[in-house]
């Protein structure tokens, strides 16, 4: 078994598959960033990301695929799943190996694992762009915290950038410590380190714009006045809106006192 230990990038999984084929290399599968302890007698192969290696890899595929199948590997890296390079990658192989395109036959579990990979990216992808709410500091900008279990903010960075073209925002994902910040003309990619106690009433009120408590009051109420309790499903409505993302919608947290 060969260990295909790479950078964690799309870029550097590309190179990956490049190398893979180069070197014809079997049984194998992927690391990020360091070998894996648990595969103790595997032969380790070191990925150093090649942007001209991927960029073949991409080539080879695009005319073989539709721009959906073609967006979807990609979607699929994002979601994070269980083995999801191995998934991939076998599904390139069943690609580069095939006359005509695959993408439509669910018969192959390994089509069909991507299939499920990729709608997962993508759903998770809408909910973000349906749940993120900001808050305003003192220096006028406006920031949100998501903890998605895919990599979305790559997906949502447009979505944003279009809604909220006339503000400054950071979009930051706690579950993978970065973040991406929108300065009025351009999103760049930024790693920050929070205060463990970010979200105490003492830390809000140092760094929350004077009104911004007042206008989440407001939007508690809205959204408050706007349920008919006796239409209320709470089994819908945690289907619509899971619990996980609660803690960092404005709306599902108490006031602070």
């Amino acid at each position: 078994m060969t260990q295909i230990i790479y950078d964690g990038t799309y870029e550097g999984w590309l190179t990956a598959v490049f190398e893979i084929y180069e070197y014809k290399l079997n049984d194998i599968v992927f690391a990020k960033k360091e070998a894996s302890a648990t595969l103790l007698f595997s032969n380790n192969h070191l990925v150093t990301t090649d942007i001209a290696k991927a960029k073949r890899v991409l080539e080879g595929l695009k005319p073989r695929l539709s721009s959906e199948g073609f967006e979807g590997i990609y979607k699929a890296f994002l979601s994070e799943v269980s083995q999801i390079e191995e998934i991939m990658f076998r599904f390139v192989q069943y690609v580069f190996s095939s006359s005509k395109n695959v993408e439509q036959d669910f018969g192959n579990s390994i089509v069909l694992d991507l299939k499920k990979a990729t709608r997962l990216t993508r759903k998770e992808a809408h909910r973000m762009e349906a749940f993120v709410r900001f808050k305003l500091t003192k220096d006028q900008l406006y920031y949100g915290i998501i903890e998605p279990d895919c990599d979305v903010l790559p997906l949502i960075e447009n979505h944003f950038k279009k809604r909220y073209a006339d503000q400054r925002w950071l979009i930051y994902d706690a579950k993978r410590k970065y973040g991406i910040y929108y300065d009025l003309e351009n999103v760049a990619v930024v790693e920050l380190q929070f205060n463990s106690k970010f979200n105490s009433a003492q830390y809000l009120t140092e760094i929350c714009d004077d009104q911004e408590e007042f206008f989440q009051s407001l939007w508690r109420k809205y959204f408050s006045s706007v349920n008919i309790e006796s239409r209320k499903n709470m089994k819908l409505h945690v289907q619509h809106m899971p619990k996980r993302y609660w803690k960092h919608m404005i709306e599902k947290i108490p006031e602070i006192k």
